[in-house]
């Protein structure tokens, strides 16, 4: 018996278009190729070949299933090639004009039963379907790029998309080993919709100058655990596509975020698309090369940090996990670590903390029983802030309340000898507003950790208007020698990785509010359509929903962009005391341990 959708036509041989063929002919479906450039009917062949011949030389598949693969792909120039297919699937350019014209031709070519998708990413289904003589067979089938390789596939559905077509189309998903998840007809659907948001705010703050491209792209790999920054990103999938998604999305919903940063306009103006073109964000080896060259603004390596001062010894303010894992990391780098809490008992209790964290990393292999002796040693637990005295860096990680460490850094100012570095590890306030409360805001200067502090490799270094240059020198310096990796923004709520992160978790929230999506869908659809190590919804039940509304209206308050207002299904679920995995519940239920 055949197997349903066995005859399917992929049309538009592109990168994409070849991609998802391959996914098919591997999967036995007999695949009709159509372009109108012979040249890309070529290619598309040629990368297959190549594609199924790794996969013998690596013993996936014998010969014999190469030959088999090989013999069910045939290619075309003409959309009559199609008329026996049980489903097409267009990848043609992101364009109405050209997509209608394909599906009117098709209208008068394939079967009455048949089904016909589109691979849009940023362009209304609906709309397609309704200059269709078929409007109920028409719905979106979005794979990601490269399709061989991304598990998630969005079936997108339209008002007029009937639901035998979404069935059969759904089963063909799983048949091809992917992870097909339902969306309704909006443009950039989940991933796209949640993705190119963060992407357009990351092509704005470079714009903005507000910190380099290079550290945007680390802070958010590092900090974040993405595969890729969003500048590098963007290049990869074109300039100019980006901005045409994100033209789409604009028209659509209105919201600020998603009206595209004149960047893009310039750079796709210019040609300087990405990757494709050689040139984007970055320089690249050569047109279609990954390989990134250095370029005018590619910062110098052997730039001179500048004066700096002695750092021995670190005072480390606060009882915690990011201050137990602060004292870690230094202790590990050889430095003399005093940590202060507001009684004895408290640092004495965060010391045995930091033990028993060493401990595991020698369980692990990490480190040696040896090292983490001393490393523990190098540790001083002190019940006064006063045990500072005599600290060439002081470092405060006390709740995340204004007026607490404003008061702190006023103890600090009077404690601390003078030429002592002081600074704060907050991740929503204004630094300046700590330097304010002392006689000397020369000596501050943020020091953002992220959260464990031992494994977390990122450190967002926060320099105010007041802040030294020998000042900041000093931490970059510290920062490497403690083998974090260092980037440089300005004082601004956020920084770069909760400036960038904490809007497209707010827009997750208003999706599910919407009834857009379900939490599972659209944390399968990040996790893996954009590479997130966990989706939306996961992170946001780790956070805290009162840590992260807080970061939210910091944010909203800051920039005063409406597009920036906490969703409200957030601020209902904190009032509700449903704050995620640490009270048991959050937009998920967990077992109390």
């Amino acid at each position: 018996m055949d197997t349903p959708l066995s005859t399917i036509a992929v049309v538009g041989l592109g990168t994409m278009g070849s991609g998802i063929a391959e996914v098919l002919v591997r999967a036995g479906r007999e695949v009709i190729g159509i372009d109108v450039s012979e040249a890309a009917a070529r290619r598309a062949v040629g990368c297959l070949e190549a594609a199924t011949a790794r996969s013998v030389a690596r013993e996936r598949i014998t010969e014999e299933e190469r030959r088999d693969i090989l013999a069910r792909f045939r290619t075309f120039s003409d959309l009559r090639a199609a008329a026996d297919a049980d489903l097409v699937i267009e990848v043609v350019p992101e364009s109405y004009e050209l997509k209608q014209q394909v599906f009117r031709e098709l209208d008068a070519v394939v079967r009455p039963d048949a089904i016909l998708a589109t691979g849009t990413n940023a362009l209304s289904v609906t709309r397609l379907a309704a200059d269709s003589a078929r409007p109920e067979r028409v719905l979106g089938l979005h794979f990601f790029n490269p399709a061989p390789a991304m598990k998630l596939v969005e079936i997108v559905s339209s008002v007029l998309t009937a639901p035998q077509a979404v069935a059969a189309v759904t089963d063909l998903a799983h048949q091809l080993g992917k992870e097909p998840v339902a969306v309704g007809d909006r443009p950039g659907f989940v991933a796209d919709g949640l993705l190119f948001g963060y992407l357009n705010q990351a092509a704005a703050m470079y714009e903005s100058r507000y910190a380099s491209r290079e550290d945007i792209d680390a802070a958010m790999r590092l900090g974040c655990g993405l595969p890729m920054g969003p500048l590098a990103l963007l290049d990869l999938i074109g300039v100019d596509t980006a901005r045409t998604v994100l033209e789409a999305m604009y028209a659509e919903s209105g919201d600020r975020l998603h009206a595209p940063a004149p960047i893009l306009r310039q750079l796709s103006d210019a040609g300087l698309t990405g990757r494709k073109a050689g040139r984007g964000f970055y320089t690249y080896e050569e047109p279609g090369s990954g390989v990134v060259v250095r370029d005018a603004l590619t910062p110098s390596e052997t730039a001179a940090t500048g004066e700096v001062r002695e750092v021995r010894s670190v005072g480390v303010a606060g009882s915690g996990t990011m201050a137990s894992g602060i004292a870690e990391v230094f202790a590990k780098a050889g430095y003399a670590v005093v940590l202060a809490a507001r009684s004895l008992e408290k640092a004495e209790t965060a010391k045995g903390r930091i033990g028993k964290s060493l401990a595991r990393s020698v369980e692990k292999g990490r480190l040696t029983a040896e090292a983490a002796d001393e490393a523990l040693a190098r540790v001083t637990p002190a019940g006064s802030l006063d045990a500072f005295a005599d600290v060439d860096l002081a470092v405060e990680a006390v709740a995340e309340d204004l007026e607490v460490k404003r008061q702190l850094f006023a103890t600090l100012d009077k404690v601390c000898k003078p030429g002592a570095v002081l600074a704060t590890t907050t991740s929503s306030l204004p630094v300046v507003a700590c330097a304010r409360a002392t006689s000397r805001p020369q000596d501050v200067i943020g020091m953002h950790f992220f959260n464990p502090a031992p494994a977390m490799k990122l450190v967002e270094i926060v320099r105010t208007v007041l802040t030294a240059d020998d000042v900041h020198a000093t931490v970059r310096e510290v920062t490497a020698k403690i083998r974090k990796h260092p980037v440089d923004c300005g004082d601004r709520a956020g920084f770069i990785v909760n400036a960038l992160l904490f809007p497209y978790l707010n827009n997750a929230i208003k999706m599910v509010e919407n009834h857009y999506a379900s939490l599972d869908d659209i944390d399968a659809a990040m996790r893996l359509g954009g590479g997130y190590p966990m989706g939306p919804f996961e992170l946001l039940d780790v956070v805290g929903l009162d840590v992260s509304l807080a970061i939210e209206r910091v944010l909203h308050r800051e920039f005063r962009d409406p597009g920036l207002a906490p969703a409200p299904l957030l601020e209902h679920l904190v009032a509700a005391g449903c704050l995620g995995r640490k009270t048991g519940r959050g937009f998920r239920e967990y077992a109390r341990r």
